[in-house]
This record gives C-alpha cells, structure tokens and sequence, in this order.
C-alpha cells in the first residue's frame, strides 16, 4: 500500500511554520480568501511578549512576507496572520506528496489482541466490528512504523465449549441439544467427531475474507498452565478463605480474587497470566480490543501489569460499542445460543466486504453503529464507501488514457487545484493523530473530504489535452495515491474499475 503519508523527507506545511518560529502552528481556514494558511500564534503570544496581539501578528507578517513563497500576508480580526501562498509553493507540495516514501521505523513492537470469540459459532456482526475497528488500529500502527502483530486468544476447553460439543452431537443424532445450549442451524453441520477446530478454521476463513488477518492464535488452556507460576511472582494476601490480588494499588475500584476459597482459579488469575505471557514475549504495548459489557477490565488488566512490575501505560483496553442492523426500518438481534443470528458471512453476502469494513469503522469506537444495510449494499454515489471508491476508479481511467509523469510548473496553480493539493497534505497529520487516538474513524471522514475536493477540479478542469496536462495527470495521481492510502487503512479496496 502507499505510504504516502509520511513526513518525511519533507512536509511543506511544518516547514513553513517553522521557518516562522517554534511557536507557530498552521490551520486552513474555513473560507479561501482567508488564505491558504493561517496561525493565532500572536494571539497565544501576546501575555508572554508584552505586546497586544494585533502588534504582534503585525511583526509576525511582516516575518512571513519575507519568507519563500508567501505572497502575501496579513493581519486578520484580534490577531489573527493569514498567509497567502505562490504558486511555486503548490508546486513544491505536490512533488513533496508523489515522492511517496514509506514512514521511518519506531522500533516499538505493538500487539493488537482483537475478536477472540470462542469456537462455539460462527463470528456475528457485533464481533465483526471488534476486528475490523482492532485490524484498522493495527494497519495504522504499522503504517506509522510499528512492528504489528495480530493476535487472536480463544479457548477450547471448559464447561462452554463442552456444552458447545455436546450441542453438535445431539443436533447429529436428532436430539434436543441440552438445557443452555446451542440450537443455531450451523450446529447440525458441524463434525460431531471434531467441531471446535471445525468452528475454529470456520472463524478464520470468515475473518480472512474479512481482511483481518491474524499472525498468532494463543489457546486460553495453554496460558492457564503458567498461572500458578504467574500468581507467584505478585504480592496476594488472604481473606475470606480466598486469595486477593490488590488491584487497588494500581488504580482498580476493588481488589480481586485470584484463587476462590476451593482452591481454584479465577478468571482474573487467567488474565494476569496472559498479561506476563504478552508482555514477555517483548511487546512495548499490548492493546486489548474489547466490547462494552467488558469496560470494567480497563482498570484491571493494567493493574495486572503493574502486579508483574510492569509500567501499566504498556497496556491498553480499546472498548467499542456494538452494532445494531436495520432494513426496511427494522432491527435484527443477534445471539449465537438461540440461533437467531446474522453471522459476518451473511453479512458480507448482503453488502460485500468493502462496505462491511466502511461501515465498522466510520464512527468512533464510543458511539453504537446503526448500519441501513439497504443503503449499506446500494452501488451509487449516496453511498460514501462507493464514492470515494469511484473518485479512485475515475482516477485510473484517466491514467490509463496518459499515464503521470515529469511535469513543469504550470502558468497558474488554479483555486481548485489548490484546495485539493492543501487537502492532500493533510494526510500526515490526520494518520498520526488517528494512530495516536486509536481512532480510525479519522480516515474514511478524512476521504470523502478528499473525493470531495477532487471531483470539484474535475467537474471545474479539463485534464487530458489542456495546456496544464502534465500538471494535472500528476494531481490526479497524488490524489489517487492518498484514496489509495486511507482505503487501506480501513480495509477496504481501490478499485481500477466501477
């Protein structure tokens, strides 16, 4: 995939607010005739140099007229300073964005656990969004230059994947399947011999046509061996005939029991085994992906850290909320037990697994996702998935009638070819900041905008046989190597054709 959003070797933008000072920051403004860039560094100056704000903007223009490329500055309202950009400027930014370099390497191993639904049915739509919002954070980490893996923890042993196997039997053998157990259609197809690794490879092949792919898959009954060994190394205390861990030290609500007064392990017992058996295998970070009913494991997870000696901060709890579908004004419900369940593949048939990703990840983690799947599977332009996949696609039919090569610096830099190039070189910043959050959410908000600006040049201006041709054919492939970007990011793909 691009790379394109490197900042490396150059970004135009930081580097024409440095050349302005340490203290300077950049902003578009929302109007164009307020110029391409503007800063309200004089109105954050002002108490710290003594000065009134408007004075110093003042100074700060008079600064930035004297800097290359800045046609024109001004003072603006209390002490804002627009600048106005020449055309070399535009130019420059645009061979900045086509030298297409990948992001230097961190050094930092990231681990992103996500999905780990237990083999006992196959993967639903509200699991669905944990691995596509958990592979979108991991594709910007890696994108950024972390060393990414992706891991999927499940079990398969215990009284759930007993009654899980005892299900698959009864339903084989035209029996009822036993009280709490599972009565969904896919359980009658399944191997009665063998139906946890059956599920187990179902899940995979489901999540690989999903484009989540996983590097490890940790059984839970191998990381419960090393709890014993785990426990030991932590301070506990007793109480009440159990064992406690004191989860409170590292900022927990209450202390947890890790060994009932029969002698047998909880399940936090499990979870601060898995935590050791993540963090030693090196990982700087290790970030869970989990549903909201599992908010109350944020506090506690990292306080199974900071049991082991570890720094806390090195473990983070992603919580997503769930999914709801509609058609036709309607809402399914979905539960693996009763059987009235829409599975991701079911999903993926209805919409396809393009719009499937979109539509996972275009709302931040925090906010419940309603999908209209009749909108969801509509191919047209009211659908943004297939908008900007069309901006792509009617990209690479121009490139294939002339492909993009060297280019001249054109007799003018028009207003539309401007605004797409300023939203071009947004890309870093907006990558950074959704790796940072945690939020790709940023990306597919962040494309439309860019379809956007680009079918108004080319609504606007001709492209093959206009005297700025070359100029042109390389901002429609700059702008096609950012769709192509952000698209990635979330999972989706860039078609040549619609």
């Amino acid at each position: 995939s691009s790379r394109i959003s490197s900042p490396l070797p150059a970004d135009p933008v930081s580097e024409l607010a440095a050349a302005l000072g340490a203290d300077v920051a950049l902003e578009r403004p929302s109007e164009a005739e307020h110029g391409d860039y503007a800063t309200n560094a004089a109105l954050k100056l002002a108490g710290v140099r003594r000065k009134p704000p408007r004075e110093l903007a003042a100074e700060l223009a008079a600064e930035a007229e004297a800097l290359p490329h800045v046609a024109h500055a001004e003072v603006a309202g209390p002490g804002f300073v627009n600048l106005f950009l020449d055309d070399a400027w535009f130019v420059a930014a645009l061979r900045a964005v086509l030298r297409d370099e990948p992001w230097p390497p961190t050094g930092r191993k990231v681990q992103v656990e996500m999905v780990s639904a237990n083999p006992t049915g196959p993967i639903v739509v509200s699991a669905a969004r944990n691995g596509a919002y958990g592979d979108s954070v991991a594709r910007l980490l890696a994108h950024v230059g972390n060393e990414v893996e992706r891991e999927y923890y499940y079990n398969d042993a215990g009284r759930q994947i007993e009654l899980f196997v005892e299900s698959v039997r009864a339903a084989r053998a035209g029996e009822p399947v036993p009280e709490g157990g599972y009565e969904g259609a896919y359980v009658a197809l399944l191997d009665p011999d063998d139906p946890v690794d059956q599920m187990r490879e179902q899940i995979e092949a489901t999540l690989e046509r999903f484009r989540v792919h996983f590097d490890t898959w940790r059984r839970q009954v191998v990381v419960e061996q090393q709890v014993a060994a785990t426990l030991a190394k932590i301070d506990t205390y007793e109480s009440e005939g159990a064992t406690w861990a004191p989860t409170t030290r590292f900022g927990d609500d209450k202390d947890r029991v890790v060994i009932r007064s029969d002698g047998t392990y909880t399940y936090y017992a499990a979870d601060i085994a898995y935590v050791e058996d993540k963090l030693e295998r090196g990982f700087d970070t290790a970030i869970y992906v989990l549903g909201a009913d599992h908010h109350g494991y944020v506090a506690r997870l990292r306080a199974a850290a900071g049991l082991l000696g570890y720094d806390p901060e090195r473990v983070e709890v992603l919580i997503y909320q769930f999914v709801n579908l509609t058609s036709g004004g309607e809402t399914t419900k979905m539960s693996k037990r009763r059987g009235d369940i829409v599975t991701l593949d079911e999903f993926l048939d209805e919409i396809g697994v393009d719009a499937a990703r979109w539509y996972l990840v275009n709302r931040g983690p925090d906010q419940q996702i309603d999908i209209d799947v009749d909108l969801a599977a509509e191919k047209s332009q009211k659908n943004p998935v297939y908008y900007v996949q069309y901006a792509h696609a009617r990209i690479a039919s121009i490139l294939r009638q002339k492909p993009a090569g060297a280019f001249e610096s054109p007799a003018t830099v028009e207003r539309e070819e401007r605004e797409l190039i300023k939203r071009l070189l947004e890309l870093p910043s907006v990558v950074e900041d959704a790796a940072a959050k945690r939020g790709p959410q940023a990306i597919p908000a962040y494309a439309i905008r860019v379809a956007d600006d680009f079918h108004r040049f080319y609504h606007e201006h001709r492209v093959l046989e206009s005297e700025q041709e070359a100029f042109r054919l390389a901002l429609c492939r700059a702008t096609q190597l950012v769709i192509a970007t952000c698209l990635d990011l979330v999972g989706v793909e860039a078609p040549e054709r619609m």
